[in-house]
């Protein structure tokens, strides 16, 4: 039977203020929320004087690499490194080997992450350019899948879906949130016949330009706009594809979202001379003037979601030529950490990372009956105190065993990590025991 668990005196950081009060939490749920709730006998009592209680971050892009890829991460691994940075709810990408692009092949997903994840779960479906008809049962999911992917640049094969017959009919036809990545490949094989040797990393946001990325965005707004299609734009990189998107409807009314990712907050291409492969990843990081405009439009609520496309590759990959190193970097674990690194500087609220982190992503995706501190409510929560840490080779738990990060130092440590009510992260160690849930929609 599970425990319950009472938080006694915790500063809760929840939907645009922060409070003192005592949280209960009960069969999984939050069930009382008050100033003072009496402790009794068989309650977990936490003391969480002076530390803040947030909802758990819902991360709505990661690569976990399973199946296929499971030299570089597994939905176990990564979860657990999830969990370990406050990250309670996660949605994965289908380019795994073979692609979820069926639904049986999406199926299988589900039920590893049922038997290995300690976060909450759920998984995209794939689009490929021959696989209209499967894609179009996910009609049947609303309430279970939380979109349908469609990479319209950076894939391979029949991933890179650039068939504007299938893109208009999957537009026209899907009930489903349709989450894309958005650059133009035509765009880039032309800056590639300009830069036909590049030698390093610097060279990465020539090739893979702003251009590129805006007018793939433009094209995918085109579409869903022309069908009325629910519409994400997954890790936004340019001050000019801001352009496309406005803050004057609150995002539950919004039909065209998007998301921000935390390394394109925090690196710029004056970075890759340190960095390097490191932080190759598409779309690229790009020149300074571009991450000043991302700031400005997380701020007033251009961008609407902070994610981190976690995306492992091993260390050794990484260390290979700048061609034939592969694009992507592991976030997950430290995500919120970064992010309340930046409130610690003043660049922004608590408040509003958890907006960003939390209610977002369930709002964006009807997510039901998580990411906010509510009664009723799921009860996955994350405390976290003000106190240094230091990201090592010993505290990261990925499987590729590094981090682009590593040697930062943060203001605050996650203190405890709660998923529907079980204490899975606590003292810096994992507790694996219970498996998280495969998530729900309101839809």
């Amino acid at each position: 039977m599970q425990k319950d668990i009472l938080f006694k005196n915790a500063q809760i950081v929840n939907e645009g203020k922060t409070i003192v009060s005592d949280v209960l939490i009960k069969d999984g749920l939050i069930q009382k929320i008050d100033s003072s709730i009496a402790v009794y006998e068989n309650v977990e009592e936490i003391d969480a004087t002076g530390k803040w209680l947030l909802p758990g971050v819902i991360d709505d892009q990661v690569h976990f690499r399973e199946p296929g890829l499971t030299h570089k991460a597994t939905i176990a691994t990564e979860a657990r490194a999830a969990v370990a940075g406050g990250t309670t709810t996660f949605m994965e990408m289908p380019n795994t080997n073979p692609p979820a692009t069926t639904q049986e092949l999406l199926e299988q997903k589900y039920d590893v992450a049922a038997n290995s994840s300690v976060a909450n779960f759920s998984f995209f479906m794939g689009v490929a350019n021959n696989n209209v008809e499967e894609v179009l049962k996910a009609n049947e999911k609303l309430k279970e899948v939380c979109g349908i992917k469609i990479f319209m640049g950076s894939s391979t094969g029949d991933m890179l879906v650039d068939n504007f017959v299938t893109l208009n009919k999957i537009f026209s036809e899907t009930g489903h949130l349709i989450a894309t990545h958005c650059e133009d490949e035509r765009i880039i094989a032309k800056n590639k016949e300009k830069y036909p040797n590049p030698t390093d990393a610097s060279f990465h946001p020539l090739i893979r330009d702003a251009e590129a990325c805006f007018e793939s965005s433009f094209t995918a707004i085109q579409l869903a706009k022309k069908y009325d299609t629910r519409l994400h734009i997954l890790h936004i990189t340019t001050a000019k594809e801001l352009q496309l998107f406005s803050n004057m409807l609150p995002l539950r009314d919004k039909r065209i979202t998007n998301e921000v990712c935390v390394h394109h907050l925090h690196f710029t291409a004056d970075d890759y001379a340190e960095k390097g492969n490191l932080i190759k990843c598409n779309p690229a990081i790009k020149a300074p003037e571009n991450k000043a405009a991302l700031w400005e439009a997380l701020l007033d609520d251009r961008l609407d979601i902070i994610a981190t496309d976690h995306a492992p590759h091993t260390w050794e990959e990484k260390q290979q030529a700048y061609a034939q190193a592969p694009a992507g970097l592991p976030l997950v674990q430290h995500s919120l950490q970064l992010m309340l690194q930046y409130v610690a500087e003043g660049k922004l609220s608590m408040e509003k990372v958890v907006e960003k982190m939390c209610h977002a992503p369930a709002e964006c995706f009807r997510i039901a009956k998580r990411g906010y501190i509510r009664e009723g409510y799921h009860a996955d929560l994350v405390l976290v105190a003000q106190k240094p840490y230091t990201i090592d080779a010993s505290n990261i738990l990925y499987k590729c065993g590094w981090s682009p990060l590593e040697g930062k130092t943060f203001d605050y440590s996650i203190d405890k990590t709660l998923v529907n009510g079980n204490i899975v992260f606590e003292h810096g160690l994992i507790k694996d025991t219970i498996m998280g849930q495969r998530i729900l929609f309101d839809r």
